[in-house]
């Protein structure tokens, strides 16, 4: 596609209020950053001038004047950031070749055929919104995220087989780009209906289990004492972390405790015990904690911290 057809696209979607970044040419991935953050070392110039790893997520933008001087360069793809886009869209696939439905959907062909049974199953229809087909010929319903309530994430296979969301920590492949040589369509063009209560009932994430209080054993030496005020400290910093900074919040306390436990003052052990149960506190997810943690440690070891006794 031309670039100045994938410009208007991005433009037209912004203008509706959706937040956008660039996917490279003709794939599903983000252009941006070309780096994780554990491996950030502020070369690029969005992290750099932050302060910090930038992800897709905070650089997607609705600024007419940044779209126009990225879509310009070169003929980028279109991802749509959930979250700050206030959407949840709905992801009703097509199987794979070769692959066969469980046996509880055997007389489901595809996402949208299992999506119907569980709305018929709540007395409900699929609502009117606006709709895109996708490159595999599959469908995205886009909806308007409830404005009260947890924050919905994204889901794989909650509903059922093929039916999979995108929400707050997750983007689309917006209408007007390809992937792999296969265009995303409107279907539908018509503003997203507010996502219905007995849907966003069933996506709302379980509530995060109570905090366990957790002890590490310190003497009580100055030394023991520098470390239980610096545990406190990483603790209280992460749990204070706003929305969208929590998983950054998480991996900075990593890498603080992990520069203690590479000196020898904790072990990787303590610092997992300590961060873990507070970061399930405030909505992450297991997978990405254990994930954030263990690039926090690995960063940290490399500027080891020696506490004096």
């Amino acid at each position: 596609m031309p670039h100045r057809d994938l410009l208007a696209a991005a433009l037209a979607h912004a203008a509706r209020g959706w937040h956008v970044f660039p996917l490279r040419p003709d794939d599903k991935r983000p252009a941006f950053p070309n780096h994780a953050a554990d491996r950030c070392d502020r070369t690029d110039p969005r992290c750099r001038a932050a302060g910090r790893h930038l992800g897709w997520e905070a650089r997607a933008t609705t600024d007419p004047d940044r779209i126009r001087r990225a879509w310009s360069a070169r003929p980028y793809g279109i991802g749509l950031a959930c979250r700050p886009s206030r959407l949840v869209v709905v992801d009703l696939d097509v199987p794979k070749p070769g692959q066969i439905p469980p046996a509880d959907h055997d007389l489901c062909g595809n996402g949208v055929d299992v999506f119907a049974t569980v709305c018929h199953q709540h007395g409900q229809r699929i609502e009117t919104t606006y709709t895109v087909t996708t490159g595999r010929g599959g469908t995205h319903l886009y909806y308007r995220h409830p404005s009260t309530g947890p924050a919905l994430r994204n889901t794989a296979g909650a509903l059922g087989w093929l039916v999979d969301t995108r929400a707050h920590g997750g983007y689309v492949v917006a209408a007007g780009s390809t992937a792999h040589g296969r265009p995303y369509t409107v279907a539908l063009d018509v503003d997203p209906a507010p996502l219905p209560g007995w849907l966003g009932q069933l996506l709302a994430p379980a509530p995060p289990p109570a905090r366990q209080a957790v002890t590490v054993a310190l003497d009580i030496s100055r030394r023991g004492r520098y470390v239980a005020a610096a545990i406190h400290r990483q603790v209280a910093h992460l749990t204070a972390a706003p929305e969208g900074r929590r998983n950054h919040a998480l991996f900075a306390s990593a890498v603080a405790l992990g520069q203690l436990a590479a000196g020898g003052a904790l072990t990787d052990d303590d610092v997992t015990a300590v961060l873990e149960p507070a970061a399930l506190s405030i909505g992450l997810r297991p997978g990405e904690i254990a994930r954030t943690i263990a690039s926090g440690l690995r960063i940290g070891a490399r500027q080891p911290r020696v506490v004096a006794a």
